[in-house]
């Protein structure tokens, strides 16, 4: 793992790092010493490392919670270069999308791109971040929406050192077999009037999802409508299950 700089701003220090080919950032609390809870955030489709409620999320959880807390760019995302064929079934995403079709085939096809890597790329960050004196080996917690939650899932059910996780905005049926096999505790968001994910395949994700201790959260409002105050409850949520 590389280090490229250290900035602090608002009592929380962020650090680009690349590793092999996977860039990513850093955040601790301001003079952070010993081992603390880690929280991963997975972006958006689209987005990157660097998406405002990244930043947002990430600053508050490490500035209010005490966490430390990393994101990386996925593949075919941000500074990662894009596959031909992930360009083009994108580009056919968004024209169903916009033409009001179905898009679950592309769903699959766009997630089989990239699951693969994204899971081995996230258990290596892991690994080396839990090396660095000022995060440790503490409880790990996975936060992620819309793609963030279709590569987190089976990430988080392949992972035994993800003890929580906060997941939804997604319900490709896909994931079904990811979901039964996560066991941790998991707050799972829907957007009620999602125009991306049918309000149905979301509720039968979360119907899905192995774990004893599920929450559903459900909010009125469209896919990019999610709640500021669902902040404040995945805030809450990873203080209770990681510590």
């Amino acid at each position: 793992m590389r280090f490229h700089s250290m900035t602090s701003s608002a009592g929380v220090v962020e650090q680009p790092f690349t590793l092999g080919e996977v860039p990513g950032l850093l955040w601790t609390p301001e003079g952070a010493r010993g081992t603390r809870p880690l929280v991963l955030l997975g972006h958006g489709g689209g987005q990157h490392k660097k998406a405002p409620g990244i930043l947002a999320r990430a600053r508050r959880f490490a500035a209010e919670g005490g966490f430390a807390v990393a994101a990386i760019g996925v593949p075919n995302h941000g500074e990662r270069s894009t596959a031909p064929e992930f360009d083009r079934l994108a580009a056919e995403y968004r024209a169903r999308v916009a033409a009001g079709e179905d898009t679950a085939s592309l769903d699959t096809a766009l997630y089989t791109l990239v699951v693969g890597q994204t899971v081995a790329d996230w258990q290596a960050v892991l690994t080396a971040v839990q090396h660095l004196d000022h995060v440790g080996g503490g409880p790990v917690g996975y936060w992620g929406m819309s793609l963030g939650c279709a590569l987190g899932m089976p990430f988080v059910a392949a992972e035994p050192r993800v003890r929580a996780a906060v997941l939804g905005l997604q319900g490709s049926p896909v994931l079904t077999e990811a979901a039964a096999r996560i066991l941790v505790p998991v707050q799972f968001l829907v957007q009620w009037d999602d125009e991306l994910m049918p309000r149905a395949q979301g509720l039968a994700l979360y119907d899905a999802i192995g774990s004893a201790e599920k929450t559903l959260h459900a909010n009125p409002g469209r896919h990019g409508d999610l709640p500021r105050f669902e902040v404040d409850d995945s805030l809450r949520f990873f203080a209770r299950h990681l510590g």
